[in-house]
């Protein structure tokens, strides 16, 4: 097939509902393929996606999603001054070392093991509410009723966010992640994400100069008050970061755990393994994470060029890192495309690697874990209501369902 026949595959609407054989056959045929319709490089095996996690001298974090207007003219690329400004501030998600180094210390200390173990109880609480709203109907969208509204109130009772604002941060987590997956996004994407910035940023900015004047017990709390104290972090910086975590603390949850309940409800014979054994809920999750990454690709801007397979990727460059092409990579994983609940060494990058490892997997686990397993527990004779997977196709770096009716 030619760059072209693989650049039209790639854009299609059914590469996103079933990715995996064009996956595949990128792997096989050209594993590092520069796509003019997505407007970079496209890298589908294991061992170069992780040379593109080890390597933050080449693949770099900075601003990598505020290069995403620079196909526009001139003219149009103006009218995105602060979407631009956003992404050019260094956040969490969006520098490199030092700065990384910095700032992941002070977050990774916020959910370490022992703080995501006090909170289980809360999250359970959580689930149990949604769970009991639904029960005596007999029926659900597990998207919308359990897997999206759990985890927008556990990352907004961590930051401090008031119960009636929990819908804005939603819909603007949304707007944020639409035009994200390719480097040359629409201009209604660019728009929407753009409108949320603005209103967004305005907000973090007012709950951090609330809690310097009276401190909570919440992250913001905290985070401002080592702003004040030492400078680890600028205002800035943590507006952007608090963006970030807002963002990534909904959506891999949600695909988590609706494609997770999805997965095993579409293979009923790994479902009647994990109800005969709970003890794999823990493979379970991870199997589920390889299987169907809820991040399925992740861009990364080339600081300088290098050669990978042959091909010269240059500065300026994007490459994206396809996460659900290196976790079916036959090289790394025996028979990748069967979902096997008993999978054993299973190390799959659905949550990055190295220095890029995602700080919030061992809440995204733990959040995972109990709505799966109350879910599993509390509604008997789960069952698909429609056996066709309704796969969100307008968020193109996530693997995220956009209904899942089952009934019980």
């Amino acid at each position: 097939m030619s760059t072209a026949g693989f650049d039209e595959l790639l854009v299609a609407p059914e590469f996103l509902a079933d990715p995996y054989p064009l996956l595949h056959r990128l792997r096989e045929e050209d594993p590092v393929h520069w796509s003019e319709a997505i407007g970079g490089w496209i890298l589908t095996g294991y061992d170069d996606i992780l040379v593109s996690f080890k390597s933050t001298s080449h693949f770099s974090n900075e601003n990598r999603l505020g290069k995403a207007t620079a196909y526009l003219s001139p003219e149009k690329q103006a009218n995105y001054k602060p979407f631009e400004d956003h992404y050019a501030t260094k956040s969490l998600l969006h520098s490199d070392p030092p700065d990384h180094t910095r700032m992941k210390a002070l977050i990774t200390r916020e959910f370490n093991v022992k703080v995501v173990e006090e909170m289980k109880p809360k999250i359970q609480e959580t689930v149990d509410r949604l769970i009991d709203a639904v029960q005596a109907r007999g029926s659900m969208d597990i998207v919308h009723e359990l897997a999206a509204p759990l985890p927008i109130s556990v990352i907004a009772q961590i930051l401090g966010v008031p119960q009636r604002d929990h819908h804005l941060f939603q819909l603007w987590a949304d707007e944020l992640l639409a035009f994200q997956g390719v480097n040359k996004p629409s201009e209604k994407d660019l728009q929407s994400a753009q409108k949320a910035i603005v209103a967004m940023r305005p907000y973090i900015r007012q709950m951090i100069e609330e809690r310097r004047v009276q401190p909570q017990d919440d992250l913001i709390s905290k985070f401002a008050a080592e702003e004040d104290a030492g400078g680890r972090i600028s205002e800035v910086e943590l507006i952007s970061t608090c963006v970030t975590l807002f963002v990534a603390g909904q959506e891999t949850t949600i695909s988590l755990i609706a494609n997770t309940l999805y997965t095993l409800l579409a293979h009923p014979d790994q479902l009647a393994l994990l109800r005969e054994n709970p003890a794999l809920l823990a493979s379970t999750i991870e199997e589920s994470l390889r299987f169907e990454s809820p991040v399925s690709r992740q861009p990364r801007l080339m600081k300088d060029d290098i050669e990978l397979r042959g091909k010269k990727l240059r500065k300026g460059q994007m490459a994206f890192q396809m996460l659900n092409a290196a976790n079916r990579d036959p090289a790394y994983f025996t028979e990748p495309d069967k979902f096997d609940v008993r999978r054993e060494n299973n190390k799959h990058l659905a949550f990055g690697y190295g220095i890029h490892f995602c700080v919030g997997a061992v809440l995204a686990r733990a959040e995972g874990a109990i709505a799966i397993g109350t879910a599993l527990q509390r509604l008997p004779n789960l069952r698909l209501v429609a056996p066709k997977a309704d796969w969100d196709l307008g968020k193109r770096n996530s693997r995220v369902l956009r209904s899942l009716h089952v009934a019980f």
